[in-house]
């Protein structure tokens, strides 16, 4: 018995991902951003309540509370910036854009084209998280862990950003393909 796997069960499944996904984004982007605001002006002792980075953060902001600022910035901007990546995702399957008998429109470049400016920014803030780490480190502050921080991997969100360029270049010329085949009939 053979169990075909059709693209709307795909495309399901996929759905679901992000939406469990993007509420994970959610929670992770609204829980650094209030313990931001909490350590910052209503109790210091706040930063042990981050769950990721807490060692790192703690003693960063005993060290000096704008480097602690700075960082976490950092952080919140990554975290929404990648909340509202699946935003679009998601919305994309709820509106219902996603036209199958013409996978070829302006509404798919734009959607890429999103996506693409967004990995972009989430490529170009996660590095400066990184550079400005890496100096943290030689004004004699210890290492911090990128990975913990969720502002690692700079580099896949460039080079992701690059190949979304790219699609929406091969999308472009699709649709003016599209356009033509719709004339000559």
């Amino acid at each position: 018995m053979e169990i075909k796997i059709t693209t709307n069960q795909i495309l399901k499944v996929l759905q679901i991902l992000s939406w469990i996904i993007f509420i994970g984004l959610c929670v992770e982007a609204g829980g650094i951003t209030v313990n931001t605001i909490i350590t910052l002006f209503v109790n210091p002792a706040g930063v042990k309540n981050f769950w990721a980075g807490a060692d790192y953060l703690s003693s960063l902001y005993r060290f000096d509370r704008g480097h602690f600022f700075a960082v976490t910035l950092t952080m919140i901007i990554v975290a929404v910036l990648k909340t509202i990546m699946f935003y679009f995702i998601v919305k994309l399957f709820t509106d219902k854009e996603l036209n199958m008998s013409q996978p070829f429109n302006s509404g798919l470049r734009r959607f890429i084209v999103k996506l693409s400016y967004l990995a972009l920014g989430i490529g170009l803030f996660s590095h400066f998280g990184y550079k400005y780490s890496l100096w943290l480190t030689k004004q004699g502050f210890k290492a911090a862990d990128l990975q913990s921080l969720d502002i690692a991997g700079a580099d896949v969100w460039l080079f992701m950003a690059v190949i979304l360029l790219v699609i929406v270049q091969i999308v472009k010329r699709g649709i003016e393909i599209q356009n033509e085949n719709d004339l000559t009939i």
